[in-house]
């Protein structure tokens, strides 16, 4: 990257970095960074079908809940494994259905 070892310091110690540099990050680390945001994006976006004061013509991609990786299941059934938070606890805080979590717990846990 070029950097010194004090210029690469101040970034890490950022609170946020460009796109751009985070990008070159993904690639140099061989990690994607990027997906962090994405999931997060995942298990926080608003219901759909909730009314925001945004316009329903919004050319912006919108996300959908109903869209979780491997990583995502993985990492909700290890905190109800761990005992971290409970099943209710997942189905409110995350906004995951009820019956998508107990499909999980069912279809996952066969697998150990």
């Amino acid at each position: 990257m070029k950097l010194t070892e004090a210029e690469i310091e101040k970034m890490y110690q950022c609170r946020s970095l460009d796109t751009e540099v985070l990008l070159r990050w993904s690639k140099l680390l061989q990690y994607d960074f990027f997906r962090l945001y994405s999931q997060h994006m995942i298990l926080y976006a608003p219901m759909p079908g909730l009314k925001m004061n945004v316009e329903s013509t919004s050319v912006l991609p919108q996300f959908r809940k109903n869209i979780y990786t491997p990583e995502i299941i993985e990492f909700i059934l290890e905190l109800i494994d761990a005992k971290k938070k409970t099943k209710q606890q997942v189905i409110n805080e995350y906004k995951i259905p009820k019956t998508t979590l107990y499909k999980w717990i069912s279809k996952y846990r066969q697998r150990k």
